[in-house]
């Protein structure tokens, strides 16, 4: 893991990609939170972020700590840079920090293929069987439903059945029962703003501002 308090070059990075206007708390549930005029420039400037960094970036990025982890996947989600798959579904597995489950979920759920579903089922399959572990299973299960119902496909069954592998966990952890359909609902929304973002990152009018700008 690359340290930005020792790493120019991560540090550049984080200042163009990372921080602006508080990019890195905000994606999440922090949209909404924003008003109406708040969360059109954050979206306009979500969207040209996305179009300016490059892949190599983004892969220095991904190497650096849960804010830059975080935002990267974001910006990858925008762009459907779906190259980025393997690397983001390993990472997932790994929950070396916090805070970037969710993002990674999300760029997951926006490429949208049976691929991004066997992710999230390896990562069920090892994390279900942690109840010690309370990490990004909540998340990672509402965005596999969410995959099952654009792909028409039934990744969920075996984790949801009763008494099965999702009931197990939250038995063993006593925790308040889950409903996973809210965790899709949950992920739905994150995936409608970045739909919002990816529809501006391919507007013409974005092309041109851009390039006004430079």
């Amino acid at each position: 893991m690359r340290d930005v308090l020792s790493d120019p070059e991560l540090q550049d990075l984080v200042r163009r990609f990372v921080t602006p206007d508080r990019r890195y708390l905000r994606l999440g549930g922090g949209v909404f939170r924003l008003s109406p005029v708040e969360r059109s420039a954050f979206v306009r400037d979500l969207a040209q972020a996305a179009y300016d960094i490059t892949p190599a970036e983004l892969g220095i990025l991904f190497e650096g700590g849960w804010r830059e982890r975080k935002t990267a996947a974001w910006l990858v989600a925008v762009a459907h840079r779906s190259e980025f798959r393997e690397l983001i579904g390993r990472l997932l597995l790994a929950s070396e920090g916090p805070y970037a489950g969710a993002a990674y979920c999300v760029a997951l759920a926006k490429f949208g293929t049976a691929a991004d579903a066997e992710l999230l089922s390896a990562y069920l399959d090892h994390y279900l069987s942690r109840p010690d572990l309370d990490y990004d299973q909540a998340v990672v299960i509402g965005t596999l439903l969410y995959l099952d119902e654009i792909l028409g496909s039934e990744y969920t069954t075996r984790f949801l059945a009763p008494a099965g592998p999702w009931d197990r966990w939250l038995e063993v952890r006593a925790v308040a029962a889950l409903d996973p359909h809210d965790c899709r609902r949950a992920v739905q929304q994150l995936c409608a703003f970045v739909d919002e973002t990816a529809e501006v990152f391919a507007s013409p009018g974005l092309r041109e501002l851009i390039m006004t700008e430079r």
